[in-house]
Parts: structure tokens; C-alpha cells; sequence
């Protein structure tokens, strides 16, 4: 179940200044050690730490990879590369250009794949508005998938997340 919160764009220089959107309610983060806890738990002959020094190891390798200019593909997961990010303006030429004045930084980079694209997590989504009280919820507004709730309908008090 997402739960959200409703906030107004406060933005002057906005189209959509005053309108409302929706906002993922986020209560925590699960760190690593966590992660590896809950995986170890669904049936797995891997302990916990097995699977945490795993996982250490691949998030060590992808960078490496990452650095050496590859992408890397996690099936279901993503594809994670790293990108540049420019320095405003942009050099008048190719012989004005200097990494040093015309580029700012590396940023990096994660596009979902298979079962975590945008049309698949629409599918399997349901959504509830969080309410004032954080342990207590309301308003179911989406529906589908492995928790159930919601309605074929496309009215705005349920349906599909994706109609």
C-alpha cells in the first residue's frame, strides 16, 4: 500500500500554481542490513549477513563498472549509468570547451526495468491518503494487484491507478 499527502504548488512562476498533487508518504528507509534481513526471511538458504556481503559486493562492483564507463542491467530492477551534468551555457565551441569550466559534476542515473516499469507498477499498486494521525489512514484511490482493494471504476474515490 503507497500512502500519500496532498500538497499545493506554492510556485508564483507555475502553471499549476494553487493546484493540488499527490506526494508518496514515505514513514522509512530500509538500509542495507535490513534489506538483507527481510530477503534472508523469505526462504532462502542464505543468512542474513551472506546476503548483506552480497550485496555490499554488488553495489561495490556496479560502481566500479559504472566508472569505467559501462552501464550495468538488473534484470526487473534497472539499468543504472551515470550521466553528465553541464554547466549552464554550454562553451561557444568545441575548442572553447573545458571540463573545468563546461562541466559541473557526474550525477547518477537508474531507469526501472521489467516488473519495476511505470506500466507494471501501475498494475500492482493500490493507494490510500495518509491521514492527520500517522498510524491511521483513509480514502482508498487505487487498486489492482496482490493487496487487493479498490474498483474497476474511474471515479476519483477509487479505481485503477492507471485507468
Amino acid at each position: 500500500m503507497i500512502l500519500y499527502v496532498l500538497k499545493q504548488n506554492k510556485n508564483p512562476k507555475s502553471a499549476s500554481m494553487n493546484k493540488w498533487f499527490a506526494y508518496p508518504d514515505i514513514k522509512e528507509t530500509i538500509n542495507l542490513d535490513r534489506l538483507a534481513a527481510h530477503m534472508s526471511s523469505h526462504n532462502t538458504p542464505f543468512s542474513k549477513g551472506a546476503i548483506k556481503g552480497m550485496l555490499t559486493d554488488m553495489v561495490s562492483c556496479i560502481k566500479e563498472l559504472l566508472l569505467e564507463g559501462k552501464n550495468v542491467k538488473i534484470a526487473d530492477l534497472a539499468i543504472f549509468s551515470l550521466g553528465i551534468k553541464n554547466a549552464k551555457g554550454g562553451a561557444d565551441s568545441e575548442e572553447d570547451f573545458s571540463i573545468s569550466k563546461n562541466i559541473q559534476g557526474v550525477k547518477f542515473r537508474a531507469r526501472a526495468t521489467g516488473d519495476l516499469i511505470a506500466k507494471n507498477l501501475n498494475l500492482d499498486a493500490s493507494l490510500k491518503k495518509a491521514s492527520a494521525n500517522t498510524n491511521s489512514h483513509s480514502e482508498t484511490t487505487g487498486g489492482g494487484g496482490n493487496s487487493g482493494g479498490g474498483n474497476s471504476g474511474g471515479s476519483s474515490e477509487g479505481g485503477p491507478v492507471n485507468p
